[in-house]
């Protein structure tokens, strides 16, 4: 019954979170209020199981835990699809403060980045654009209706233990539906706690400054409950006036301007519980909580170097996964999840009756899924899962049409494995339906989308594997492209893509004096996107129109390749990722027929070496992304020039009275170079960045 009191805090945090926070109208409060009352009451349906597992611990003996450590190159080369994954101690070295730092350094990888600690930050792969690229935490997507993108800086690294990016989608066969829906995902593993014998707390304080007037407390704490049930609380402050030099051209003369309105003052905070049934089923629950405030930096055009626009962001959701085993013949995956996002922009530059510009939004989602997985036999098993989402936008714009959309999703998949060889394939069913309080709604879409995966190891004795993938799906038109006043298109087609690859693998381990082991992935591929979504001015130049016109061709290659080194007592890695992209526009009788889509570099990559001796370490790294055009035309016009950075680290480590200490020092841009990601949002030269952790 000790845990009782337990799901008593999350459901009383959750009714104080709902009314203590101001709606855009009033009924959001009450559906929220019933839907997270539902969320609640569902996740408490485990609670009889739960109580039942535990026991009496003075009746019981405590087993020493053993740790196993070891890269996971063996599953990484083993999967059909290319998978890139950053975690555990390669997380700390990497100079980054947010998950948008860490993702430069995979291959085939866009980020489009606006500048600043507080710039807005997606994801693009291999050159689908970011709403064709999922994101999940802890196996459950971030959705976003409104505008089909996640903004990746939002997220912290402090309580981060592995970031994976699948192209194609995750090889792991126990999924939920939403899982197969995208042409690519990116996965957010937070901590578990690991409790050493005879420890019940733990305790980690720290402390990050720098440049551009940053300030980044960190608290988090883990406790044990039970033999089986650990809980982690963990939240930080993030502040900085975003205020840094750069370079602005005006004709034929250079002026260092210092860049303002890129302020960010913001609060995130997590609470997760873990627990472990007796048969080895878990069950985990997670809530989440951010609120910002920053500036938005506009583009430095014709001399204009100040900005009034601001924006608030209030994010929220609570989320719950179980799963049986993973040595039974049926396994079982639920999953819950309430969300609610809320966001305010204000532009005093824009005048209207009775003010200045000031728009709210209110998102809502609540989601359900269940998976199944049973073994057939020894070499052949099926996956059945289902998915259910509704989604709800809110807002004070005139004429707003005030959607909902309902989303029903259906995956069979089935696995086969003879000796050497490995297919999967799915068949998934996607059912939409939009409606709305006024205008005209986007009605019902039912799409049926297949994949198709293999890996095969042609040689027993050898650690080379050959790999293809082909999978075609689609993404639906977001809230905006479809219902933003004067804007939105409501007979919008869904954006059609058609994924092919072809790839290699290999690793070797070494039992020589310096190099110990070798990793490498390769891989070639085609996509072909149809019915892309795009904006095009209609009556003047304030009003523009959505539609359904580009044809985008893909063909690319992505290398990467790690090496594992030993030096007396220094041990070394080196990781190499390259991209070579060619994404042409083959619209039709289009006016830039054949020419690279904007933002896509033909050549990208990026290079990191770490060492460690002893206590202490130190991590290079290096990004390069080459040349670019800004429009659809490639002329030199709208020439972006290519760009590079060099960045290091140092770290130290050492126990004081059985306190845990690490010590890090970097310096980001090394050589100072003055870039763009995105045209006319330039971004920080060199800075530095402090931090002192405590571990007790």
């Amino acid at each position: 019954l000790g845990v009782m009191p337990v799901f008593y805090l999350l459901l009383n945090f959750c009714l104080l979170w709902v009314r203590t926070h101001k709606m855009v109208k009033d009924k959001i409060a009450d559906r929220r209020l019933v839907y997270v009352c539902c969320f609640v009451a569902i996740a408490s349906c485990f609670c009889p199981n739960w109580v039942l597992a535990q026991v009496d611990t003075t009746k019981t003996q405590r087993l020493n835990e053993v740790q196993i450590n070891a890269r996971k190159n063996n599953f990484i080369l083993k999967s059909p699809t290319p998978v890139q994954i950053i975690a555990g101690e390669e997380l700390k070295r990497i100079n980054s403060l947010s998950v948008a730092d860490a993702v430069r350094y995979f291959s085939g990888v866009q980020l489009k980045d606006y500048g600043g600690v507080g710039g807005l930050k997606t994801i693009n792969v291999r050159g689908m654009g970011s709403n064709h690229t999922a994101v999940f935490y802890n196996g459950i997507q971030l959705a976003n209706a409104q505008n089909g993108q996640v903004d990746l800086g939002k997220f912290s690294l402090e309580n981060m233990e592995e970031i994976s990016l699948y192209s194609g989608q995750n090889s792991t066969f126990l999924l939920p539906a939403k899982a197969y829906g995208s042409a690519s995902s990116l996965y957010l593993k937070t901590q578990s706690p690991i409790f050493k014998a005879e420890e019940n707390h733990q305790f980690k304080i720290g402390l990050k400054g720098g440049s551009f007037g940053l300030l980044n407390p960190v608290l988090s704490y883990n406790y044990r409950v039970s033999e089986r049930t650990s809980l982690n609380i963990n939240g930080e402050l993030i502040n900085a006036d975003g205020k840094y030099k750069y370079r602005y051209k005006d004709l034929a003369y250079d002026t260092t301007v210092v860049r303002h309105d890129a302020d960010i003052f913001a609060t995130r905070a997590e609470a997760g519980l873990h627990h472990l049934f007796r048969d080895s089923a878990k069950l985990q629950v997670n809530l989440y909580q951010y609120n910002s405030e920053r500036g938005i930096p506009g583009a430095i055009v014709s001399n204009k170097f100040r900005f009034n626009q601001r924006q608030w962001d209030d994010n929220f959701f609570v989320q719950t996964n179980y799963q049986t085993a993973s040595n039974k013949r049926y396994q079982l995956l639920l999953n819950a999840k309430y969300a609610y996002d809320y966001t305010r922009y204000i532009d005093p530059d824009i005048p209207k009756i009775g003010g200045t510009l000031d728009n709210h939004y209110a998102q809502q989602e609540i989601y359900f899924s269940a998976a199944n997985q049973y073994q057939l036999t020894s070499f052949w098993q099926i996956s059945l899962a289902t998915d259910y989402s509704r989604q709800e936008l809110d807002a004070n714009l005139d004429n707003f049409a005030y959607p909902h959309r309902q989303t029903w999703l259906l995956a069979l998949a089935s696995e086969w494995q003879w000796q050497r060889l490995k297919l999967q394939a799915n068949l998934l069913r996607t059912f939409v339906n939009d409606e709305v309080e006024k205008n005209i709604p986007a009605g019902k879409k039912t799409e049926y989308t297949p994949t198709v995966l293999a890996s095969w190891q042609p040689f027993a004795t050898s650690e080379l594997r050959l790999r293809a993938f082909y999978k075609s799906i689609f993404r639906m038109p977001t809230f905006n492209d479809l219902y933003y006043t004067l804007i939105g298109n409501s007979f919008l087609r869904p954006e059609y893509t058609k994924q092919y690859d072809i790839g290699i693998t290999y690793s070797k381990n070494f039992n020589g004096t310096y190099l110990k082991g070798i990793a490498l992935q390769s891989d070639v591929y085609y996509n072909r996107l149809r019915d892309k979504i795009v904006a095009v001015p209609g009556g003047s130049l304030f009003r523009w129109n959505m539609m359904n016109l580009d044809a985008v061709e893909i063909k690319g290659a992505e290398l990467n390749l790690q090496t594992f080194w030993t030096f007396n007592q220094v041990t070394a890695a080196l990781k190499l990722n390259y991209t070579y992209e060619q994404a042409l526009d083959v619209t039709p009788n289009g006016t830039a027929y054949r020419n690279q889509i904007p933002y896509i570099p033909v050549h990208s990559g990026s290079a990191t070496a770490n060492a460690n001796y002893k206590s202490w370490g130190a991590n290079y790294s290096f990004i390069y992304t080459g040349e670019r055009y800004d429009q659809k035309a490639n002329t030199i016009q709208n020439y972006v020039e290519p760009w590079y950075t060099h960045d290091i680290a140092f770290h130290k480590t050492f126990e004081t009275k059985g306190i845990n200490y690490r010590f890090s020092a970097e310096i980001n841009n090394l050589f100072n170079q003055y870039y763009d990601v995105v045209l006319n949002y330039p971004m920080p030269g060199r800075n530095y960045r402090i931090s002192i952790y405590a571990n007790f």
